[in-house]
């Protein structure tokens, strides 16, 4: 697998079309800059649907992509190690915050179990039968994941775009629920803009003392060494400090670009995940909308490199896809304004060709 080859896959959204959004604009009846950003998100979705104005966002879906880190074991999580069934868990019964709100909202939201270190037995078959194996390596000392590993991670995420694509979902809210999960997305964020390890260590979701946070610094700089010698493959990056769940991530980002269906991104770990893919193809940031602004450094960092703004700051840190599940109602109330305010018709556009003819008979 080259991911490389994704580069020609992807097309922009339609400039011109996006063109033509922004001058439908100017007609409306609400004075261009009066909805702030709701403006640029509708010309966004216009591009993104190839119409103008855009359609409503009919049929959006959660996808969370779960894993466990063997770098947990080393206490840089605010949770225990191998605890990630309990998050899908939770959001199985609808008691996690991105339940509580895709139910909310409508939303349905699928979970697929790319690496969890837990007995299949205890969720769902449609969660865990895809996954490609149970946790990952400690990516301090020794590698996520075996190349091959890798290649069947980026092939279920491209196998779940797909499906989605297919199914006729028209916006992704994407989220991952893993355990040790910020440390590996932090390490290839620093990889990445080539940055040190303490400058892109944060807290996580369920937050860390002083303590577990040096911890964690360490664990970056010592995974950081590893990931370094491999940055030019983003396959072997992957495979030596990422992980089933992140490289999935990666493949879904991918092959989403490649099949026009936008994506809503939340925290560091989408994040991270989305900068190695603009790393395999440029044109692909331009399908994905930033969610929210989750406090970790490495998830501002990767979202200034590829020119993404957050759409909300509310100080949300619980991740799970529940900041950008917020702001998927602002992407709906931009497709919504964006279509049905009317337009205003000027006195110059009620002058018709026989006024003109007229006009032009007495000048002369």
């Amino acid at each position: 697998m080259n991911l490389d080859d994704f580069s020609d896959l992807i097309e922009r959204p339609d400039g011109g079309i996006r063109r033509d959004a922004e001058e439908r604009r100017e007609r409306l009846s609400v004075r261009p800059g009066a909805l702030g950003r709701l403006d640029e998100l509708g010309e966004w979705l216009s591009a993104a649907q190839g119409a103008v104005p855009p359609r409503p966002v009919e049929q959006p879906k959660v996808v969370l992509f779960a894993g466990d880190h063997g770098v947990a074991s080393l206490g840089v999580s605010g949770r225990a190690a191998g605890g990630g069934y309990e998050l899908v868990r939770a959001v199985l019964d609808g008691a996690s915050p991105v339940a509580v709100l895709a139910r909310a909202q409508g939303v349905p939201v699928r979970v697929v179990d790319a690496g969890l270190d837990c007995d299949p037995e205890l969720l769902p078959a449609e969660v865990t039968r895809r996954r490609v194996r149970r946790g990952t390596g400690r990516i301090d000392v020794e590698n996520a994941l075996t190349l091959d590993e890798t290649r069947a991670a980026l092939e279920l995420g491209i196998a779940i775009a797909d499906e989605e694509a297919d199914s006729g979902t028209d916006l992704v809210v994407l989220g991952d629920l893993s355990v040790g999960g910020t440390t590996p997305a932090s390490t290839l964020i620093a990889a990445l803009c080539g940055t040190d390890a303490s400058v892109v260590t944060g807290r996580g979701g369920a937050g860390i003392d002083d303590l577990a946070w040096m911890r964690k610094c360490a664990a970056v700089r010592d995974a950081l060494r590893r990931a370094r010698p491999v940055l030019g493959d983003q396959l072997e990056l992957l495979a030596a400090v990422g992980g089933p769940d992140l490289a999935a991530t990666t493949g879904f980002l991918l092959q989403a670009s490649v099949r026009r269906l936008p994506v809503l991104l939340d925290g560091v770990v989408g994040a991270a995940c989305a900068l190695v893919a603009q790393r395999a193809a440029f044109r692909a940031p331009d399908w994905w909308l930033a969610g929210q602004v989750s406090g970790e450094p490495a998830q501002a960092k990767a979202l200034d490199r590829m020119s993404l703004n957050p759409l909300l700051d509310h100080g949300v840190t619980v991740g799970e896809g529940t900041g950008a599940l917020l702001a998927l109602p602002l992407v709906r109330a931009a497709a919504a304004l964006a279509a049905e305010l009317p337009e205003v018709t000027t006195p110059e556009a009620d002058t018709t060709a026989e006024d003109v003819a007229v006009v032009a008979d007495e000048v002369g």
